[in-house]
């Protein structure tokens, strides 16, 4: 059975109650149900991992290959715009990676406009709540197929 890795940055733990306006009122826990949901239709398995800590998100990274997983999504959240590290880490694996965003990153303020990540990534999807990690997830399983 194909396993993905879903990595959520910072501060995505305060989902549902953090700028409402901008990020919806989901939980972390919400989203990841709603996957969950999607992933067992597809017969692949999901692994979740929250961090407010760069060198966590980087460490399992990292480790993806080594640990069977066959794809990843990623909302790296504010390390989109800062982390080399993250990106360095996803171009250094063999796993295809896919970054998520909930809302769209081009519409706010300019210092979001640009993805460190992105490159690195088979592709980014932003702007759609929390359908763009439902987006994300279905790129991911088809990348497994």
């Amino acid at each position: 059975m194909k396993k993905i890795l879903v990595i959520h940055g910072p501060n995505l733990n305060l989902l549902g109650s953090r700028e409402t306006s901008i990020y919806g009122t989901a939980s972390l826990e919400s989203i990841n149900a709603k996957l969950e949901g999607l992933a067992r239709q597809s017969g692949v398995v999901l692994v979740f991992f929250q961090s407010n800590h760069e060198g966590d998100i980087v460490d399992i990274i990292g480790k993806s290959g080594k640990d069977g997983f066959s794809a990843i999504v990623i909302n790296p959240a504010a390390y989109t715009h800062t982390s080399v590290a993250i990106r360095d880490a996803i171009s250094a694996v063999s796993v295809p990676a896919v970054e998520v965003h909930l809302s769209n990153i081009y519409k706010r303020e300019e210092f979001r406009h640009q993805s460190l990540i992105a490159p690195a990534c088979v592709g980014q999807v932003s702007g759609f709540g929390v359908q763009s990690y439902v987006l994300g997830l279905s790129a991911a399983i088809d990348l497994c197929a």
